[in-house]
């Protein structure tokens, strides 16, 4: 689903980071693609209108549905969207990546969450859009996107991307981060945290600075390869992909 990552084994060129950039591009261009059309169509003032009917659709259906289980569940998420969690889960990962010396899935991992923190607050202070009423956990800035979502769909699935070799791990891995990415983002429109369209606009958000950075920085990857490999460079690059490969194609 994601590419291919293995771990680097002493002085053996770390493994590129996609297995199939192609296919990556095509990926990150439609998620990136879906991400700014839903941010253009909350910043209209004609669709914003139309999309809040459907949040305050949404909304009515949560508060009719909650039910004490299903809100301690959502308030663990709460917990685990937090800064106070996030962050030393995000500085774990990036220290057991550079205790293995994969420094460009670090850079993959570090990157996408680097992006994603530059880009929530401007946001969120651009859109300025008021919070639903009622929230049963407690809240501060602007409620578009949700800041809960983005962080756990950016740290899941740029985790995948830089942990896990590829193939049918990583497609089960991934699905799993996507699957997590989204109970997040309903647990915040549960709460009445955020408005469901603020959240379905985190969850795409972060998943496309995962993705956008890890298309980057195997690109950069690649061509500092062949720099170094300019005789042969393609069937040297196909060793080193050779053990994804052979992994993607079980």
């Amino acid at each position: 689903m994601f590419g291919m990552s293995a771990p680097g084994t002493g002085g053996r060129e770390e493994e590129a980071l996609l297995a199939s950039p192609r296919s990556a591009a095509f990926l990150t261009v439609g998620v990136a693609t879906l991400t700014a059309v839903l941010f253009v169509l909350v910043g209209l003032h004609g669709t914003l209108l139309r999309a809040q009917r459907i949040d305050n659709a949404w909304l009515r259906l949560m508060i009719s549905g909650r039910a004490q289980p299903l809100t301690v569940i959502a308030k663990v998420f709460n917990v685990l969207g937090l800064v106070y969690v996030t962050l030393p889960v995000r500085i774990a990962l990036a220290g057991f990546l550079a205790l293995r010396r994969r420094w460009w899935h670090l850079a993959a991992f570090a990157g996408a969450v680097i992006m994603s923190e530059l880009l929530i607050g401007p946001l969120k202070g651009a859109y300025d859009r008021p919070r639903p009423p009622g929230s049963l956990v407690a809240t501060s800035g602007g409620s578009f996107p949700s800041g809960h979502a983005v962080a756990a769909s950016v740290t899941v699935i740029a985790a995948v991307i830089a942990l896990v070799p590829p193939g049918r791990r990583r497609a089960l891995w991934g699905a799993v981060a996507v699957a997590f990415a989204i109970l997040m983002g309903l647990s915040r429109a549960y709460l009445a945290a955020h408005w469901l369209s603020d959240a379905t606009a985190g969850i795409l958000l972060g998943t496309s600075c995962a993705l956008t950075t890890a298309l980057v920085t195997d690109r950069l990857q690649r061509r500092r390869h062949a720099r170094k490999n300019p005789a042969g460079r393609d069937a040297d690059l196909d060793d080193v992909l050779a053990p994804g490969h052979a992994e993607a194609r079980g």
